[in-house]
């Protein structure tokens, strides 16, 4: 690993932003959803959640390439399950939605915890989820369109909240568990052992300071020696 691409990702490690979340709620094409994926990467978001009845995801690589590997994503067959959740975690819900009480999309505080919620391309907002969401927002349209498109408006959307957060200075500085940074740093610098040790259930090895695993070759031969090769 060179000391460039181990500082790339140390730095966006530190940019992410645990308390910011996104729900899509039963928005169905993969390229949408990949997109909206693809946002979330861009402004620091750890993990999104996607509700998606059949229980199946399938990122549109198109357009999620370079991103989807990067987000941690949690996949739920109903929107109320981790609406709920987060509520309780404290997180403010906000969801794009037409109606006569939004407010618009710029009033809110998104320095707090915030949970953005995008409803389905053809009928929006779930009416379950409109009943646990805090505050319903709409972008202003100045023309004959009634509404963006659902990963258009979600990158206006996080594209604010990333200001807001800039500006208060909430960038920079790791925010997440020293546990749940360096298995994510594992993960995004070895992909390929990775995958080998989550196929033969063994726990990652340790890394050195400079990102490399510790002793790489006794460790090799010591899980060639447990799995009998």
């Amino acid at each position: 690993m060179t000391p460039e691409r181990f500082e790339k990702l140390t730095e966006a490690l530190n940019n992410r932003q645990p308390d910011l979340t996104l729900v899509t709620d039963e928005v169905h094409k993969d390229r949408n959803l990949s997109a909206i994926m693809r946002n979330c990467e861009a402004v620091g978001i750890h993990e999104i959640h996607c509700v998606v009845p059949s229980g199946h995801y399938r990122p549109f690589r198109g357009t999620a390439r370079g991103a989807w590997r990067w987000v941690n994503l949690n996949v739920h067959t109903s929107v109320i399950e981790p609406l709920q959740n987060l509520k309780q975690q404290g997180y403010q819900l906000v969801a794009a939605h037409l109606c006569n009480t939004a407010i618009n999309y710029r009033d809110v505080d998104y320095t707090k915890p915030t949970a953005i919620v995008m409803g389905n391309e053809k009928h929006g907002l779930s009416d379950e989820a409109f009943e646990l969401i805090d505050h319903p927002i709409t972008i202003p349209m100045r023309g004959m369109v009634e509404s963006f498109n659902v990963s258009v408006a979600s990158g206006i959307i996080l594209a604010e909240a990333q200001y807001q957060r800039e500006k208060a200075g909430l960038y920079g500085t790791n925010k997440i568990s020293p546990e749940e940074f360096k298995k994510t740093f594992f993960e995004w610098a070895h992909p390929r052992l990775t995958k080998f040790c989550q196929d033969k259930r063994l726990p990652y090895p340790e890394l050195r300071e400079d990102g490399e695993v510790v002793d790489g070759p006794g460790w090799y031969a010591q899980v060639r020696e447990q799995l009998g090769r």
